[in-house]
């Protein structure tokens, strides 16, 4: 009996979180960019933030994958740390309707569910088709998981030494600590409140026991993004010490109700006789209410968290490191806007270098310089080679991740840019090289062509100006200009050229 009993329990989780993670994972690509985009689109109204939030973590089933894409935002500068208040609040909300979803009590349907799904997979080619089937035989899935576990769970009603161990979650202190624990180690709180609503529905644990481990499953769920910011910025960190607040000033304030107000008699009286829904109903008020609460606080929980986490001088972070953790998360949600934005920030610092290189080898020409004077911009020639390189490869590994056709054009986009800055630093490299060897040989321009490399000089100069200032987003910016500066060098070339000859 005890064999199966422990083995009927492990199949059942193992199903009820297979279940859990086919539903999220086809949720995510099947909405994911669309998601994505909204939030690429947020402003800084505090109520707007949290219903997108809430509704994107209702989508795609998850608060960490929320939570991971909000960090990687806020560390890349696509997002502020207000903005990421209200989303991460948003989120919390959100979480609630895996919990409702389970408390509709379909089991009997389960299977039929699970096939329904699992047709599109099999027999259909396209990709939509097979990721809406990949949602629907992951709730037939979680659904079945989750009445084997109950069914496994039945026996234990008799079982004192099980009811006397699950008593002491009674304590608020063992409870959040457990709930907690809990979900920092399967790093969800979709799937560890299903558990949870198992075991009730089994009957091993009262609601009285239960709610103080509810609590602390929102407290655990926030490992995700504390694991998501190592390597971050200092904003980035911030998010995470945000997120937890939130859950922690949630956890005290509702301790407290429990343990003046008659809380739990009024979520059984909501739904009596279905324990099941009951703690859902808990998990959705206290997201809910903590959100309402700390909403006109959101300020304060941005200063709480920056005094938490002062301004310092921080360790350098490995931005080559931190993007191959994005590349290698399990949520990739947003992922594409996070490393497409770190790649275009690593992009303006190369062709920064590269405008220094054209204005230092322009400068060698005209006064005359060695071999190791030149050194400088040999340097820089390099690390503008070993970037290329760098870059290239990032972009190849963006590539391989699901993309919309615009991400595909804007990645397609950078890689050619990529090859034409490096041409660009490899013709100052060029220039300077001539300089020395011009040098060595004791050879002097005439003032004429003195007076015409001044011109060119003069002429590339803005052309790196304004490939700087586009690549910053300046309004200045146009084709058009860029345009006219090129055809004034293709001019002046060809006219100082034949006075040369």
């Amino acid at each position: 009996m005890g064999a199966e009993l422990i083995l009927g329990l492990l199949g059942g989780l193992a199903l009820f979180l297979y279940g859990m993670q086919m539903m999220s994972t086809n949720l995510e690509a099947v909405a994911g960019n669309r998601m994505k985009q909204i939030l690429e689109r947020l402003t800084a109204n505090r109520f707007l933030g949290v219903l997108v939030g809430a509704g994107i973590t209702a989508i795609i089933q998850s608060s960490s994958a929320t939570t991971v894409m909000v960090v990687g935002f806020v560390n890349s500068g696509l997002m502020t740390l207000n903005q990421a208040i209200w989303i991460i609040m948003g989120a919390n909300i959100g979480t609630t309707i895996t919990g409702q979803l389970i408390a509709l009590d379909i089991g009997a349907l389960a299977p039929l569910i699970a096939f329904v799904g699992v047709v599109p997979i099999v027999f259909f080619k396209n990709k939509k088709a097979q990721h809406i089937g990949g949602i629907i035989a992951g709730i037939g899935v979680l659904f079945i998981g989750m009445g084997m576990m109950s069914d496994s769970m039945m026996p234990l009603r008799e079982s004192e030494a099980f009811v006397q161990f699950m008593t002491q979650f009674s304590n608020p202190l063992l409870g959040i600590l457990a709930g907690a624990v809990f979900t920092a180690i399967i790093q969800s709180s979709s799937a560890s409140v299903g558990i949870l609503q198992a075991l009730a529905k089994s009957g091993v644990v009262t609601l009285d026991s239960a709610v103080y481990v509810l609590f602390g499953q929102n407290i655990g769920t926030c490992i995700t993004a504390v694991l998501a910011s190592i390597g971050t910025s200092r904003n980035a960190k911030r998010t995470t010490i945000i997120h937890l607040s939130f859950n922690v000033i949630g956890t005290i304030v509702f301790v407290a109700v429990c343990s003046f107000l008659p809380f739990t008699k009024w979520m059984e009286e909501l739904a009596p006789g279905d324990p099941v829904a009951q703690i859902a109903n808990v998990h959705t008020i206290f997201n809910i209410t903590t959100t309402i609460l700390l909403l006109p606080f959101g300020t304060q929980l941005a200063k709480l968290a920056t005094r938490i986490l002062p301004d310092g001088k921080a360790p350098a972070k490995d931005a080559d490191q931190w993007f191959e953790d994005l590349m290698a998360s399990k949520h990739h949600l947003g992922v594409s806007t996070i490393a497409i934005s770190q790649i275009h920030e690593e992009i303006r610092e190369m062709l920064a270098e590269t405008g220094t290189n054209v204005r230092e080898s322009f400068k060698t020409l005209e006064e005359g310089i060695d071999e190791d004077g030149i050194e400088p911009i040999s340097q820089r020639e390099e690390e503008i080679d070993l970037a290329n390189v760098r870059l290239s490869k990032k972009i190849s590994k963006i590539l391989v991740l699901d993309q919309t056709p615009k991400d595909v054009t804007t990645l397609n986009q950078m890689y050619t840019i990529l090859g034409n800055v490096e041409r660009i630093g490899d013709h100052a490299m060029n220039l300077a090289e001539y300089a020395v060897s011009i040098h060595e040989k004791g050879l002097e321009f005439s003032d004429y062509a003195a007076q015409e490399i001044r011109s060119m000089e003069a002429a590339c100069k803005k052309a790196m100006e304004l490939l700087e200032k586009a690549a910053a987003g300046s309004v200045d910016f146009s084709l058009e200009q860029a345009s006219a500066l090129e055809q004034e060098i293709d001019d002046i070339t060809e006219r100082f050229r034949k006075n040369q000859i």
